[in-house]
């Protein structure tokens, strides 16, 4: 008998904290409308453009898109997310991705989607890879804070 998938909550909101880190140094401004691009660069060569827009803002959360809008290859799938950014809490969440209009907690599997069990917890992980490459990598004429 297959065990069902059980999220590891400590796990996810180590990832979810430290996302939200990331997050406030690459966008300095969180206002609805805001956006910077930072362009990725890896031993001199160009790898693409990478765009921190804010789609909501309220007082205790933002909505964020963050997206590939230009990849040094075809090869690339031009990653898209959209986060919520919870100040209160000090944490950010994916809750949408391209082909992921909603991302749930837990998935069945096998499922029509081929969806993984732990989907948010790997596009969650994906985000700090990716916000973390932003930050070593990628060039703004907007200064980092805390930098």
């Amino acid at each position: 008998m297959k065990q069902r998938y059980v999220p590891d909550i400590a796990k996810f909101g180590a990832i979810c904290e430290s996302n939200y880190v990331r997050i406030n140094k690459l966008l300095s401004d969180m206002d609805e409308g805001s956006e910077v691009i930072y362009q990725l660069h890896n031993d001199g060569m160009y790898l693409g453009d990478i765009r921190l827009q804010v789609l909501e803002s309220s007082r205790y959360t933002n909505l964020i898109m963050l997206e590939q809008i230009q990849a040094a290859g075809k090869w690339l799938n031009n990653p898209q997310l959209i986060v919520r950014v919870y100040h209160d809490a000090r944490m950010v969440e994916v809750i949408s991705a391209a082909d992921h209009p909603r991302v749930e907690a837990v998935n069945d599997y096998p499922n029509h989607k081929m969806h993984l069990p732990d989907e948010k917890l790997q596009l969650n992980q994906f985000l700090s890879e990716w916000l973390g490459y932003c930050l070593n990598h990628g060039h703004s004429s907007v200064p980092l804070k805390g930098f």
